[in-house]
């Protein structure tokens, strides 16, 4: 496929004029400027066609502009747009329940609205540190919570996310999150390596460095997304969940990036058969409407009126959209994820032998990473053909993110058809071949 010119005049002449006058510390991917979007299509100012494998970082869960989740938007718009989370509005309500319904633990699940998920990851902290009138954290090394102070705090993915702005918030200690594919720690003998990890927090961080009585929670992103789309070992939550049991500390799961049926579930953390306490969920629950939520189980959110509150959570266009969200992933996309996923999989298998660079291909059901490394034997990652070959899909018409040091995330909407994923893996595949030509490998 021959490549375009990118980016067009058009393009170009925004990419100009946002310099001038938008901060500098946006992490732009490519000089994609967005005119339209329909489905799994982007088009540029410029006219240029592209197949979407990101959905604006897992967001645009039912694709871009799905005509269920726009009339939702359009009709709460023309009933009225803002009220403020002091007073009650329906779909606030509604989408309380809707979470209520299929939230992942038996017991009632209360929540509060926010505007993010870093939001919705500064309401577990606090809920926490209420509750149980403890101070202390544990986190894991590749995290990604949020950019706000108590977020950015946990989130230790890259060093960039801390450089300049310490001190952090006190109180958390990371363990190593359990890679099966990069293992840090040594494994006893027919030990899964997830156990290796909840041994190390027990052993090390609890003896050594916090008191357990001092805990209050645990946060854990049920499948780790920025730090490289790392699918942990079968055995890690149950053995994270006894350890929680044993010391009464709250185990709160990050489900904003592969929550909201994105990994074939409703939440990641089902595909382990264990129930947590906190939930944080935003990115694909509004299908690009800004809204994160905080679930608990009805026991720990306790607080007082007046304890946590803010403006625009709980937004009535937002939650509006939420509910029409829900209602198709519940309906057909959740299934459509977990179908279509092992199809990519599958695919990204053969593909992962004719190309040397890859070394691993994992995921659950649309959150799928490829990870390119320059050797298979030593796994050195190749973080520099990573990149060519997301320059090398752009330029070619598939959008695309890395994430870790040098993996792809094939994260598209919940609702695209297998063409599409033929489509974009062509381009992909031709990606790769030129950029290990380029490389050498």
């Amino acid at each position: 496929m021959e490549p375009m010119e990118l980016p067009g005049p058009k393009a170009r002449a925004f990419v100009k004029r946002d310099s001038s006058v938008i901060s500098p510390s946006y992490p732009r991917g490519y000089p994609l400027v967005v005119d339209h979007a329909k489905g799994s299509e982007v088009w540029d100012v410029d006219g240029n066609r592209f197949l979407d494998f990101m959905s604006g970082i897992a967001v645009t869960s039912t694709g871009h502009a799905h005509p269920k989740v726009v009339k939702a938007i359009q009709e709460q718009a023309a009933q009225f747009i803002h009220i403020s989370s002091d007073f009650y509005h329906p779909k606030m309500i509604e989408l309380a329940e809707k979470l209520n319904e299929v939230a992942p633990f038996d017991e009632a699940a209360v929540t509060f609205m926010t505007n993010s998920g870093t939001e919705a990851v500064e309401t577990a902290i606090k809920l926490a540190r209420y509750h149980t009138g403890r101070a202390n954290f544990i986190g894991f090394t590749g995290a990604f919570h949020g950019r706000t102070m108590g977020a950015v705090t946990f989130t230790a993915s890259k060093p960039t996310y801390h450089a300049g702005f310490y001190p952090l918030m006190n109180g958390v200690v990371h363990a190593p999150y359990p890679n099966p594919y990069r293992p840090v720690l040594d494994r006893k003998t027919g030990e899964d390596y997830g156990e290796t990890v909840v041994r190390y927090i027990e052993d090390q961080i609890l003896e050594h460095i916090l008191p357990p009585d001092e805990v209050a929670g645990i946060l854990v992103e049920s499948i780790q997304g920025e730090g490289g789309y790392i699918v942990p070992p079968e055995g890690f939550y149950p053995a994270l969940r006894k350890l929680c049991d044993e010391h009464d500390i709250l185990l709160m799961v990050d489900e904003i990036q592969c929550g909201m049926g994105r990994t074939g579930k409703w939440w990641g953390i089902e595909h382990f058969g264990v129930e947590p306490d906190v939930v944080t969920v935003a990115k694909g629950i509004a299908s690009g409407m800004p809204l994160g939520a905080c679930l608990a189980r009805q026991s720990v959110m306790d607080w007082e009126r007046g304890a946590h509150g803010n403006t625009f959570g709980g937004n009535p266009i937002a939650c509006a959209a939420a509910l029409a969200t829900m209602d198709l992933i519940q309906n057909g996309y959740m299934a459509n994820a977990a179908e279509v996923g092992q199809y990519t999989l599958d695919a990204l298998e053969e593909i992962k032998a004719r190309h040397p660079s890859i070394g691993d291909v994992r995921g659950k059901g649309l959150m799928i990473g490829v990870e390119f490394v320059l050797d298979r034997k030593t796994k050195e990652p190749a973080k520099d053909l990573c990149q060519r070959v997301t320059d090398l899909s752009f330029e070619r018409g598939l959008l695309t993110l890395s994430c870790g040091k040098s993996v792809m995330r094939i994260a598209p909407a919940l609702n695209i058809k297998t063409a599409e994923i033929d489509e974009g893996l062509q381009i992909f595949e031709e990606a790769i071949t030129l950029a290990e030509k380029e490389s050498r490998l």
